[in-house]
């Protein structure tokens, strides 16, 4: 049986300015049209849920028997809320990517409001982080979100946390297996009388995934892992990466239908070899992937984008920041108290050495509303977002008098320039 606590996580402002150079929902003034927030006000609340009887990776020796544990999960959820009067504000509070420093993050949700279930249920939306990461580090899109009436759960993955990061075998057998344990668990929270019930609607559910986050989205799209990786070095022991690869009979049977779309965010494991075009051709599930030029890391033409060429029987687009890195995108702005630390440790995992990061993460969250509002929402308005000239530094930026006239191909919602650096593909199933 599966237990889930819900508690009320204590605010704390170390100073005024701390808090306001924190902030996770700025919006520039060149931002496009979709990254502005949307209608609802929007609530927040933490949620420990308990796997029961998992594979404890880390206390498993290879040749002994597995060792069964319940695996804690820390979920925060966000959602659209009725504020009765409340002044939206909130301060997360944040380990760092110097688990010596905990940020003060600064967003507009309430913590414990009542939610608005005045248009629901709500579409609900899993967002996965990298390794090591948490559940704040891509708050600016949960916020987002849920201010467009969705239900977002953001985890924070045992072991792959900056606090608890530890056994790298941990992160790649539990990853699609906490995705679904999450989108599961919420499912039986709308069945349920507690505060969210009749607010999820989880046969719609998309799942936005960085990094590692990618890895476990791309196997529950349908990308099983290679058989040869199971007894890599990389691998966990006893064989345990086989439940998610090629081999398993029962891989299929295993992923979960209520996952409508992904975003995959310079997903990682390509360009270590574990997937393999048989693998790929397995995922069904619209996707969209996101990437940097320069990711050395995940890889980029033999990373996100050969995943993005490989996947042939899925309606797919790639989105890529030019000469950007791995951080494309995704991560919230450096915290300031890691800015302003002696050595900067850490710093660099949230930056980028050519993009801003409120830019991209403005970006990023233009394109994550139109992708889910169309497949979850069913809003067919929004594909209009995605109809682009490929490359954004060719397209023509014409407009007078507020009016586009017949040369205008500039891209869809965004102000002149805007799209120089960007480029977007499209491959549709079969291709």
């Amino acid at each position: 049986m599966n237990r889930v606590l819900l508690g009320v996580v204590g605010v704390v402002f170390s100073s005024a300015v701390v808090a306001q150079s924190n902030r996770i929902d700025l919006v520039r003034g060149d931002a496009p049209e979709l990254a502005h927030f949307g209608p609802y006000d929007i609530g927040v609340n933490t949620l420990e849920m308990i796997a029961r009887d998992r594979v404890d990776v880390v206390d498993t020796q290879r040749g002994s028997d597995n060792v069964i544990y319940d695996r804690s999960l820390t979920v925060e959820l966000w959602y659209p809320a009725d504020l009765n009067g409340q002044t939206p504000g909130v301060t997360y509070e944040a380990i760092t990517r110097n688990p010596e420093i905990v940020a003060q993050l600064q967003g507009r949700a309430v913590r414990g409001a009542e939610p608005d279930r005045s248009n629901g249920p709500y579409p609900l939306v899993i967002i996965s982080h990298g390794h090591p990461g948490n559940r704040f580090l891509m708050t600016h899109t949960a916020e987002s979100l849920a201010s467009k009436g969705y239900i977002v759960a953001s985890i924070d993955h045992t072991d792959s946390t900056y606090e608890s990061e530890q056994h790298f075998p941990s992160t790649l057998y539990n990853r699609p297996l906490d995705q679904r344990f999450v989108l599961a668990t919420l499912a039986g929270l709308a069945d349920t009388d507690g505060p969210m019930s009749g607010m999820i609607e989880a046969d719609n559910t998309g799942i936005l995934g960085y990094s590692m986050g990618g890895y476990g989205l791309v196997n529950n799209l349908g990308g099983a892992y290679n058989p040869e990786m199971v007894d890599s070095f990389l691998a966990p022991p006893n064989g345990l990466l086989a439940e998610h690869a090629e081999s398993n009979p029962e891989f299929r049977n295993n992923l979960d239908p209520r996952i409508k779309a992904g975003v995959a965010v310079g997903p990682w494991g390509m360009n270590n070899g574990l997937w393999r075009p048989e693998g790929l051709a397995g995922i069904t599930v619209p996707t969209l992937y996101i990437a940097g030029s320069a990711d050395t890391v995940s890889g980029y033409a033999n990373g996100t984008r050969a995943i993005f060429e490989g996947a042939v029987n899925s309606d797919r687009y790639l989105l890529t920041f030019k000469n950007a890195g791995h951080n494309a995108a995704a991560p919230i702005p450096v915290p300031v108290e890691v800015q302003s630390s002696e050595g900067q440790i850490g710093s660099g995992h949230y930056t980028d050495p050519v993009w801003d990061n409120v830019r991209m993460n403005n970006i990023m969250d233009h394109f994550v509303t139109a992708y889910f509002d169309y497949h979850l929402k069913g809003d067919t308005n929004k594909l209009n977002y995605f109809d682009l000239v490929p490359d954004g530094a060719e397209a023509v930026y014409s407009v007078k008098n507020g009016q586009e006239t017949e040369d205008h191909t500039y891209w869809r919602g965004f102000s002149a320039g805007g799209a120089v650096g960007l480029t977007m593909e499209h491959l549709a199933s079969g291709q």
